[in-house]
């Protein structure tokens, strides 16, 4: 990136600094004036800022803080607390089975690593926290779709490029939906090595108080241990760890 390139981003987070101590807002000669910028150049990046809905502009030309912060800021408080409760029941998970444990939040049409409980003694997964897989390929992916409607999904999934990434990738959206009504149906769902070949994962959604699902968890292994044959077993292990979670979010049944 170029030198003035950084220089912009400098000013516009100077202008969102400075506005967060305004909840009253500024109008663009007081920006300027307060952050020793030309009133065009001023004007030019709060206007960017606006259009992507981190700035708000009344009527007489005021400027403040807009409602996507809101929205982040909420978001990623969520994230902590969720991490917060579920670690505990994650390194259990991870104990029980002797697997790769994961915990997932959706985004768009990724599922989005949160955190994650390794072992060493097996093989080793290639995932971190942050990384990004598609939710027509993952078991985590498939869980957090669990409570989406079936138009949604199928819009979600047509906007992927959906790529062969192994021989048992599932390459039409339909095929998915198809995955996720069975997973609806008994409350988890699989990844069948369509995302990494020799690797299978169960997973299964994490709910809040308001019996949204809000994440999902896996444990994900070599296809060796995750035998077909096993999927009851060890699902049932893995749905029960993610209703303690869900409960620590504030999630009741119903009786």
């Amino acid at each position: 990136m170029s030198e003035k390139g950084v220089q912009v981003i400098d000013r516009t987070f100077d202008i969102i600094e400075l506005l967060a101590l305004e909840p009253q807002g500024l109008g663009v000669s007081d920006v300027a004036r307060r952050l020793s910028l030309n009133k065009s150049t001023a004007h030019r990046i709060l206007n960017a800022i606006t259009d992507r809905g981190y700035l708000e502009k009344t009527a007489d030309g005021v400027y403040s803080l807009g409602m996507q912060f809101v929205e982040l800021t909420s978001r990623k408080l969520g994230s902590i607390e969720l991490t917060t409760e579920a670690k505990p029941f994650l390194n259990e998970l991870t104990a029980k089975l002797g697997q790769s444990s994961h915990l997932a939040i959706l985004d768009g049409s990724d599922a989005v690593y949160i955190d994650k409980v390794e072992v060493t003694k097996n093989l080793r997964l290639y995932s971190q926290i942050g990384k990004r897989i598609p939710v027509y390929c993952s078991g985590l992916g498939k869980s957090l779709l669990l409570d989406t409607d079936n138009q949604t999904i199928l819009a979600i999934l047509r906007n992927c490029f959906m790529e062969q990434l192994t021989e048992t990738t599932l390459l039409s959206p339909e095929a998915v939906l198809e995955e996720i009504k069975v997973g609806r149906m008994r409350g988890w769902t699989v990844d069948n090595e369509e995302h990494d070949k020799g690797i299978r994962c169960i997973a299964a959604p994490v709910y809040d108080y308001r019996g949204k699902i809000i994440a999902a968890i896996s444990s994900a292994g070599p296809s060796s241990f995750f035998t077909a044959e096993k999927d009851e077993e060890y699902s049932q292990i893995i749905c029960q760890t993610a209703k303690k979670i869900s409960e620590r979010m504030g999630f009741r049944i119903l009786k």
